[in-house]
């Protein structure tokens, strides 16, 4: 089964004595302690026709050269959001911490709610993602699940403050807490988001290596070509475990790029022939190296405990 929802989902709890009689279940997202998946890309890195945001390659192309424009040290000293807050009530909360002048409360944050009806209409002309990495931090934070957000504002160049969340996709034990992102307490964001970017302004040059860490993870570690290993791979683990040997129905019909391509039209059909591959790899695909031990998870967790630790400590005694 593929799942092409944010939700939909196969629960550990519903098959307590033996996981592997769990329905297979593809999808781009999972709570790790509660759910059964295999963790597949999401369909923005081939472009999301209906917000206008290109595929993910050329997409990062045009990151790069905003970043170079626009240096770390000349971006706005604050920390910006701008999406759909009716998908989330943890989105909702964050607006707790925009700015409020006449409040005098000064969070550091800069947020924005998408008018998804608003910017429909003007084609989504206004949401310009390179037009975003204009700020020094970026924050992060889930939707309805996860949010496929993650991969853009981790390529601004500028510090990510992800917002802690249960849900990984295919590529989250990649990134490392103090590292390649700042990680922001759900449970007091405010204050959170307020250390980070006081911190990072007083401590220009680690913050900015941050940023520019969290950058080339998106840009080298999430290449298409890496995109592809990965799915390749994922299929084939599959495919060996399948107890039977699939044959091509009778009355199948054969997909081609004409097929999928045609029938479309505008902004989708530009994005589909803009994300297609133009040539057929001549190496071998890489060996994925095997899944994380029982050990090298306790050890990341501890890891990522530390840093946590080290934050809460110094917004405790005012950094």
């Amino acid at each position: 089964m593929f799942s092409t929802f944010d939700t939909a989902r196969v629960l550990a709890s519903d098959y307590p004595s033996s996981r592997s009689a769990a329905p297979p279940l593809f999808r781009y997202c999972k709570e790790e302690s509660r759910d059964l998946a295999i963790l597949f890309p999401d369909w923005s890195f081939w472009g999301w026709p209906e917000v206008n945001i290109r595929p993910w390659a050329p997409l990062m192309e045009e990151l790069v050269r905003e970043n170079a424009r626009v240096p770390w040290e000349d971006r706005e000293p604050y920390a910006f959001w701008k999406g759909n807050t009716d998908v989330s009530e943890v989105r909702k909360d964050l607006f707790r911490c925009n700015n409020d002048t006449a409040a005098g409360k000064e969070w550091n944050a800069r947020l924005f709610k998408q008018d998804w009806y608003a910017a429909g209409r003007n084609g989504f002309r206004d949401s310009d993602l390179t037009k975003q990495c204009r700020y020094r931090y970026k924050i992060y934070v889930q939707g309805n699940s996860w949010s496929v957000s993650e991969k853009y504002i981790l390529a601004c160049d500028s510090p990510m403050l992800a917002v802690d969340t249960p849900f990984r996709d295919f590529f989250s034990r990649g990134l490392v807490a103090g590292k390649h992102y700042w990680p922001i307490d759900p449970a007091d964001k405010c204050r959170a988001v307020k250390l980070a970017v006081d911190w990072g302004n007083a401590h220009p040059g680690p913050a900015r290596r941050m940023g520019e860490v969290g950058s080339g993870f998106a840009r080298e570690e999430m290449g298409m070509d890496y995109v592809y290993e990965y799915m390749l791979s994922v299929l084939k683990r599959y495919s060996a475990l399948l107890r039977y040997k699939p044959a091509v129905p009778e009355k199948a019909v054969e997909v081609s790029l004409e097929s999928m391509v045609c029938p479309r039209g505008g902004r989708e059909r530009e994005l589909m022939m803009e994300s297609r591959e133009r040539y057929v790899a001549l190496d071998e695909p890489c060996t994925l190296p095997p899944p994380f031990t029982a050990d090298e998870v306790r050890e990341m967790a501890v890891r990522d405990e530390e840093v946590r630790s080290k934050l809460l400590h110094m917004q405790m005694v005012g950094h």
